[in-house]
């Protein structure tokens, strides 16, 4: 299984910003995907998860309300969008891949993407 992370860049305070993870070399439905982050200096964080069956979304408390998770069957990807960016959010996200999901911790999660920078100025 392979994923393939895009759409980061340098947004300002407030801006937004969309992400892309699109699967391949697996069956999509069989796979929940979630995105994490690693701020600088810090340790990779769960930011948003999306189950394979039900299509049901969880989110980070420190992204409710702001990052929305949503995936596109037909063309094997999901999407990360972010709204009201702030600085906090400066991070390498990365997307992920388990077709077993236990748990939001990233050291359980099976496939990863390459990171995506993103970058919110103040």
């Amino acid at each position: 299984v392979q994923l393939q992370a895009s759409g980061g860049g340098l947004v300002e305070t407030g801006g937004s910003l969309g992400l892309s993870c699109a699967l391949s070399g697996g069956t999509f439905s069989n796979f929940s995907v979630g995105w994490f982050r690693r701020p600088p200096g810090k340790e990779r964080e769960y930011v948003a998860v999306i189950r394979r069956r039900t299509g049901n979304t969880k989110y980070a408390d420190s992204v409710t309300g702001r990052f929305t998770i949503s995936r596109d069957v037909t063309k094997s990807t999901v999407y990360l969008q972010m709204n009201d960016l702030n600085p906090e959010d400066t991070a390498d996200y990365y997307c992920a891949a388990t077709a077993f999901f236990r748990s939001n911790d990233p050291r359980l999660w099976d496939f990863w993407g390459q990171g995506t920078q993103v970058t919110v100025s103040s």
